[in-house]
């Protein structure tokens, strides 16, 4: 993909990689659920159809594919501090000081699966509770509690 052919993905990753060509709709489908996950978490636009080359790779590699997901979920990690050390770089060049989230010291939200809501370190706000789940022959069987 040429640079005008970007779309709305204003890093600089088209420098240092290739972007394939394909239905990213499909490919996206195609890919087990962790890493849908994973890439919908992604910092920047996920590039779908080459994450779906990936996956046949890592599947390959491994014979196990729980073993397949973890090792692409460290690569596809391991991508994306490149591409933030890439545009943080690009954005000193262009503007003299430090990436703003960079500064901040932020880091990317991700959803936290155990707790339902996005993981910041901080853990839930104090008198938060989980809701409960709802138990009980009614709500199994499919009929309202009177």
């Amino acid at each position: 993909m040429t640079r005008n052919d970007a779309g709305n993905d204003g890093t600089v990753r088209h420098r240092v990689w290739r972007r394939f060509a394909g239905d990213d709709w499909a490919a996206f489908d195609a890919l087990p659920p962790p890493i849908r996950v994973r890439l919908s978490e992604h910092a920047y636009e996920p590039w779908t159809v080459n994450a779906a080359k990936l996956w046949r790779h890592f599947r390959h590699l491994h014979r196990k594919p729980a073993h397949a997901e973890r090792a692409m979920l460290r690569y596809l990690d391991h991508c994306e501090r490149l591409e933030r050390q890439m545009f943080a770089a690009a954005y000193r060049a262009r503007h003299g000081l430090p990436l703003p989230h960079e500064a901040a010291g932020a880091t990317v939200l991700r959803a936290d699966a155990a707790a339902g809501c996005l993981a910041t370190g901080l853990g839930p706000a104090p008198g938060m509770r989980p809701m409960p789940r709802p138990t009980g022959p009614a709500i199994r069987r499919g009929r309202r509690r009177p």
